[in-house]
C-alpha cells in the first residue's frame, strides 16, 4: 500500500474522530440541564395561619399562594429554635444552633461557619442578597448584597451594602423588592445560575403597614381565636409566666400606635416607647396621622370604660389589622418577583421557596410573639414550587426543618454537602419519591432565658402524633401532647398514666436525637454559664 493511500486512510480516520468528538460533546451540551436558579424568600414573624394557602380566616395571600398551586405546601414544617437570628444561622449553615453558637439574638454568629451561599458561590453560582439578615453587616458568600442593619426600619430605611451604607426612601417591603428587581434586570450574568436571597423585614413587630394598606385594615374587625382568654390551667408554668400576653404585655403605644401623649394622660405605665414615625417624610406622617389619630382619640375616649375583656379585644384587632395589613404589602410585592420571572423567562428553571424565619402567636393561648415548641410558634410555613420537578397543588405532610434547606440547596444545584451538616435534602419529598424519606421526628431547642418575653428554656421531640417538651435551668419538668387529640395543646398528659408507654419510648428517641444532633446536658450547662457571664458583663 502506498504512503498515499495510508495517509489518506489516517486522515479520513481522523476526520470521523474530530467530527465524532464533536457530536458527543454538542449532545452532551444538549442532554445536559442548566443548573436550576434558587430563590429564597423570606418573611420575619410569618405566621402560616395568616397564608391562605393554609387558612384564609384572617387574610388572602394571592400571590403567595400561587407558589403552592404551583408546587408543594409543607403542612409540618418547623423549626429548630424559634427566634429570629438563631432560625437564620440554622438556615444558613445546615447546623443546628448549638453547633453554629448563634443559640440567641444576643451572642455574636461565628463567621468561621461556612454557609451554603459560600458553597454555592464556590461551585459558580451567582449570589445576591437584599432586605432582612438580623446579625452582622458583611455576609459571606454574596456578590451583592443590601441588608438592612438589624432589625430595620419599616419607613426610610437605611442599608448595609458591600460599597457603603445608604438610606432610602420609601418603605420597606416595597424598597426591597425594587433593590431584588434592579438587580435581576441589571446585574444577574445571563450564564450563571443565581441564587437570589429575598428576605422581608415584615411582618416582624411593630408592624407598621404601608399607607396604601393601613387605611383598608384600621377599619377591618378579626375572628378571636378560641383559645384567646387561654387560663393555661392545663399546663406548666412556663406557659404561666411567659410575658407575651397580649392584655398584660404589649404595649399601648409602641405596639397599638396610641401616642405617647395620650398615654400619659391615661396614666398607662409603659416600659418602652419608641416613635417609629419619627423617620416618615412630613407627607408619609401627615398620611399616618390622619388615620392613627382618630384612632388616638377614640381609644382615649373609651379606655376609662373598659375592662380586662374588652382591652384584650381591642388590642388583639389593632395588632391584627396591623400585622395583616403588613403582610398585605409582603404578599403584593411576592407576586411582583413570581411576575418577574414568568416574564423574563426565567421560572420554568428557577426554584422558588417561600418561607418563615419561625411561625408567630396571633392571639392564639393570648399571645404573640414565638420561642415556645408550641405549634404556633414551632410551625412554619413553607412552600416550594420547582417546574417540571413537583406535581403543582401537591401537600406534604412529612416533617421536615430550617435545618434541611442548606442541603436542600446543594443537592439541587449539583454540590456535594460538606459532612458535618446536619439536615437531610428535601428533593426526594420535592420529586415525589417519599419512599426515600425516613424521618419520624424532630429536635428542638429554645435558648433565650433569662430574656426578652421570659420563656423558659427548653428541648423536645415531635412526631406526627405527639411532642414531648422538657423544660430545665430554673425549673425542671416535663410535658407531653397528643398532637391529634389535643391539636391546641391545651391539656399536658405527661403523667397520666394512659400515655406512660408514650412517654417512655419518646424519651429513649429523644435521647437518640441528642446524641445524633450532639446537644448535651454538657452542652446545655455551657451556653448557660456563657449566658450568665455575658448578663454579669452587661
Amino acid at each position: 500500500m502506498s504512503s498515499f493511500r495510508i495517509n489518506i486512510i489516517l486522515f479520513g480516520i481522523l476526520l470521523i474522530s474530530i467530527i465524532s468528538c464533536k457530536t458527543v460533546k454538542n449532545e452532551d451540551t444538549t442532554e445536559s440541564p442548566k443548573r436550576p436558579n434558587i430563590v429564597f424568600m423570606m418573611a420575619d414573624d410569618h405566621a402560616y395561619q395568616a397564608i391562605s394557602a393554609y387558612s384564609d380566616k384572617l387574610i388572602k395571600t394571592p400571590n403567595i399562594d400561587r407558589i403552592a398551586s404551583e408546587g408543594m405546601l409543607f403542612t409540618n414544617a418547623s423549626v429548630t429554635n424559634s427566634i429570629c437570628a438563631p432560625s437564620r444561622a440554622t438556615i444558613l449553615t445546615g447546623k443546628h444552633t448549638h453547633i453554629n453558637g448563634k443559640i440567641d439574638n444576643l451572642h455574636p454568629f461565628d463567621t468561621t461557619n461556612v454557609t451554603f451561599p459560600q458553597i454555592l458561590q464556590k461551585a459558580g453560582y451567582q449570589t445576591a442578597m437584599f432586605g432582612k439578615l438580623h446579625f452582622g453587616n458583611n455576609p459571606k458568600g454574596f456578590d451583592e448584597f443590601k441588608i438592612l442593619p438589624g432589625q430595620g426600619r419599616y419607613y426610610n430605611p437605611k442599608f448595609h451594602t458591600n460599597k457603603g451604607d445608604t438610606t432610602i426612601t420609601g418603605y420597606v417591603t416595597d424598597i426591597i423588592t425594587d433593590l431584588t428587581i434592579d438587580w435581576l434586570d441589571n446585574r444577574r450574568q445571563k450564564n450563571k445560575p443565581f441564587l437570589l436571597m429575598y428576605l422581608h423585614k415584615a411582618p416582624h413587630r411593630s408592624w407598621l403597614p404601608a399607607e396604601r394598606h393601613y387605611k383598608e385594615f384600621t377599619k377591618k374587625e378579626f375572628p378571636l381565636p378560641e383559645t384567646l382568654f387561654d387560663d393555661y390551667k392545663n399546663r406548666g408554668v412556663a406557659a404561666k409566666t411567659a410575658e407575651m400576653n397580649i392584655l398584660d404585655h404589649m404595649l399601648i403605644s409602641y405596639d397599638n400606635k396610641i401616642t405617647k401623649e395620650t398615654v400619659d394622660e391615661l396614666d398607662i405605665k409603659e416600659r418602652r416607647f419608641i416613635d417609629r414615625t419619627k423617620r416618615m417624610t412630613p407627607k408619609q406622617k401627615a398620611s399616618w396621622d390622619a388615620v392613627y389619630g382618630p384612632i388616638d382619640r377614640e381609644f382615649a375616649k373609651n379606655y376609662p370604660t373598659m375592662n380586662d375583656s374588652t382591652l384584650m379585644v381591642w388590642k388583639y384587632q389593632r395588632y391584627m389589622q396591623d400585622y395583616l395589613g403588613t403582610i398585605a404589602a409582603v404578599d403584593e410585592n411576592v407576586g411582583r418577583v413570581l411576575d418577574y420571572l414568568k416574564e423574563n423567562d426565567l421560572d420554568e428553571n428557577t426554584i422558588v421557596v417561600y418561607t418563615s424565619d419561625q411561625g408567630f402567636y396571633l392571639g392564639e393561648h393570648g399571645w404573640f410573639d414565638k420561642r415556645f415548641m408550641y405549634d404556633e410558634s414551632f410551625k412554619t410555613p413553607l412552600l416550594i414550587k420547582w417546574p417540571n420537578k413537583i406535581t403543582p397543588g401537591t401537600t406534604e405532610d412529612e416533617m421536615v426543618q430550617n435545618l434541611d434547606f442548606a442541603q436542600t440547596f446543594l443537592e439541587i444545584a449539583g454540590v456535594e454537602a460538606p459532612e458535618d451538616m446536619q439536615g437531610k435534602s428535601l428533593v426526594p419529598l420535592l420529586k415525589g419519591e417519599k419512599e426515600k424519606w425516613d424521618r419520624e421526628a424532630v429536635y428542638y431547642h429554645y435558648y433565650e432565658y433569662p430574656g426578652e418575653h421570659a420563656v423558659k428554656r427548653h428541648y423536645g421531640i415531635a412526631t406526627k402524633d405527639y411532642k414531648l417538651i422538657h423544660f430545665y435551668y430554673d425549673r425542671d419538668y416535663w410535658e407531653l401532647y397528643d398532637r391529634k387529640k389535643d391539636k391546641q395543646e391545651l391539656n399536658n398528659v405527661y403523667n397520666d398514666p394512659e400515655y406512660q408507654d408514650v412517654v417512655k419510648e419518646l424519651k429513649t428517641k429523644l435521647i437518640e436525637l441528642r446524641k445524633k444532633y450532639k446537644d448535651s446536658r454538657e452542652l446545655d450547662n455551657y451556653y448557660i454559664q456563657l449566658y450568665e457571664n455575658k448578663r454579669r458583663k452587661g
